[in-house]
């Protein structure tokens, strides 16, 4: 059974920075990739941030140079670190792995992100 568990949202000001985390029931490595999703009200869910198993990252092209994804050294975590926060960053943020089929079947219950002034 996969878990995983994201926490860190909240309210925040623009210009502001959250990091968001993700904890797995397990090794990350056993997922061809990790990353994190958002959707805001009415809109679809998009692709913020991924990294694969061998160490590259990808990033949405609203989120480049603000955002980083990372992972722990123990290998059952990735993180979120964003910067310089926007209010069009606020949604439900979401942390997901991809399996071997390149699918993304698992999925964190959400974390919502307010950003706001």
């Amino acid at each position: 059974q996969v878990q995983l568990v994201e926490s860190g949202g909240g309210l925040v000001q623009p210009g502001g920075s959250l990091r968001l985390s993700c904890a797995a029931s397990g090794s990350i490595f056993r997922f061809n990739a990790m990353g994190w999703y958002r959707q805001a009200p009415g809109q679809q869910r998009e692709l913020v941030a991924a990294v694969t198993r061998g160490g590259i990252t990808d990033y949405g092209d609203s989120v480049k140079g603000r955002f980083t994804i990372s992972r722990d050294n123990a290998k059952t975590a990735v993180y979120l670190q964003m910067n310089s926060l926007k209010p069009e960053d606020t949604a439900v943020y979401s942390c997901a792995a991809q399996g071997t089929d390149y699918k993304w079947s698992y999925w964190g219950q959400g974390t919502q992100v307010t950003v706001s002034s």
